[in-house]
């Protein structure tokens, strides 16, 4: 049996040797972690990116897989993108917080809704980024103490950019249709409309 702390041999590549990477004391002994994510390119870059850091990775392109994978080896940490091709990732983070309470998840979103990532953190998530996140941002925020606020963003999204986020999540919920999203938004139809039209604002 591997010691816990000791050094992860990720495959090598194209036959060459396998690079030798110690897993850092800020993973502790279980440096399991599940990226789900249906970007292909992305899940292999971020898992290559993190078997760098000393994590032991595991990949799921959808929901269904990887409520299998968690079935199969509950990990210590998880990259959950909140909008996978046939589901929510909120349900992944909900399984993996009943099969194993300590898991510490961080959620990737294009989409930067605050009731969202309300809902995120209720079900488990330590943290919640907005895409495009690079490895390094989510490593800090994988190994964070949780003690420790995390330090606000250099460039945050304004006013205007949350709010058209939002509503472009809420027209998204409603299958596109304008006349139902203006509903719920409490908004004028033709105002929403405009909204629509315009590119996204900085």
């Amino acid at each position: 049996m591997t010691a816990p702390n000791a050094p992860f041999n990720p495959p090598a590549e194209n036959g060459a040797d396998p690079i030798v990477t110690e897993s850092p004391a800020s993973l502790g002994p279980d440096p399991t972690l599940l990226i789900v994510d249906d970007d292909k390119a992305f899940v292999q870059r971020l898992a290559r990116a993190m078997e760098k850091r000393g994590f032991i990775t595991t990949v799921a392109e959808s929901v269904e897989e990887a409520h299998t994978r968690v079935e199969a080896a509950a990990p210590a940490f998880a990259v959950v993108d909140m909008r996978l091709g046939d589901g929510n990732g909120l349900d992944v983070i909900e399984h993996l917080r009943e099969r194993r309470a300590d898991a510490r998840t961080v959620v990737l979103t294009g989409y930067g809704n605050i009731a969202t990532a309300v809902t995120a953190v209720k079900l488990g998530a330590i943290d919640y980024l907005a895409k495009p996140a690079d490895a390094d941002e989510i490593y800090a925020a994988l190994t964070r103490d949780p003690q420790i606020k995390a330090a606000p963003p250099e460039n945050p999204m304004s006013a205007d950019r949350v709010r058209w986020e939002h509503i472009q999540r809420v027209y998204e919920l409603c299958d596109r249709n304008v006349s139902e999203t203006a509903r719920r938004l409490n908004m004028h139809r033709r105002t929403l409309q405009r909204i629509l039209a315009k590119r996204a604002p900085r």
